[in-house]
């Protein structure tokens, strides 16, 4: 029987076991696959994603009683809002009380000072409590107020810290500034017509407010010892809450 090449050809053709010259069908399909598919593969590195840093916290906002007092005698700087937490900013609030409009209150415990208004009112003052503010408490009167005073400390004081003589009573005491203890402004409070040597007055130093410090008696940041100097009048009465934890330091 002679061997017809064509009829072979055809015949692996249509069982679906050869394709062309002696190719089998699935070798065929396999090889057109892997072409297709390596047509779809990268040979690029994937990109790098870089992660944006998150943009830096906006300054907080000065609130304008908190803004510098270039009038003043000795320019104030604006308050570092950052170094004052929120709850000691000056504010009105309401306060029941029985105290008469005009007095002050000071709650040493809280670190506030009010300010006592008509209506169930006051003006509320954060404060920051040095040793001698704890020194005594109860009521008095706050005698009369000063603008940029002068500091004398108390003789005991400089026996303590030998340092302060320049500044003692008997050298005239310190005078006004930024630098200054007492600050921008000071209330000075008497007893039965004597000084206690206990007074509310200002300070630069806003980080200081809401605790207690190593000296001093009550301080207000300076825009708000200005603040109540202005409200305040000679004469009123002031009412001192003392620190049951600081009972050690009260005098008399």
């Amino acid at each position: 029987m002679a061997y017809d090449s064509q009829t072979e050809e055809r015949t692996s053709s249509s069982n679906g076991r050869w394709v062309g010259a002696g190719l089998p069908r699935r070798s065929f399909i396999l090889g057109v696959g892997a072409i297709a598919v390596s047509g779809c593969v990268s040979t690029q590195p994937p990109p790098v994603v870089t992660i944006a840093e998150p943009p830096p916290a906006p300054a907080p906002v000065v609130p304008p009683m908190y803004y510098a007092m270039p009038n003043e005698r000795f320019p104030i700087p604006e308050v570092d809002i950052s170094q004052l937490p929120p709850q000691f900013w000056r504010t009105e609030v309401d306060y029941p009380t029985n105290e008469k409009p005009g007095t002050l209150v000071v709650d040493t415990p809280a670190k506030y000072l009010y300010h006592v208004k008509a209506g169930g009112r006051a003006t509320r003052y954060g404060i920051g409590v040095g040793r001698e503010g704890f020194a005594w408490a109860g009521e008095a009167i706050m005698a009369y107020r000063r603008e940029w005073p002068r500091w004398t400390p108390p003789d005991s004081m400089v026996a303590r810290q030998p340092g302060l003589e320049p500044y003692s009573i008997a050298n005239g005491g310190m005078d006004p500034g930024l630098k200054n203890p007492l600050g921008a402004r000071a209330l000075y409070i008497h007893e039965n017509g004597k000084d206690t040597l206990y007074r509310i007055h200002g300070t630069p130093e806003a980080f200081s407010i809401g605790k207690a410090v190593s000296s001093g008696c009550i301080r207000l940041i300076n825009q708000d010892v200005i603040h109540l100097h202005d409200e305040a009048r000679d004469g009123s009465r002031i009412v001192v809450i003392p620190d049951p934890a600081m009972s050690h330091l009260l005098v008399g």
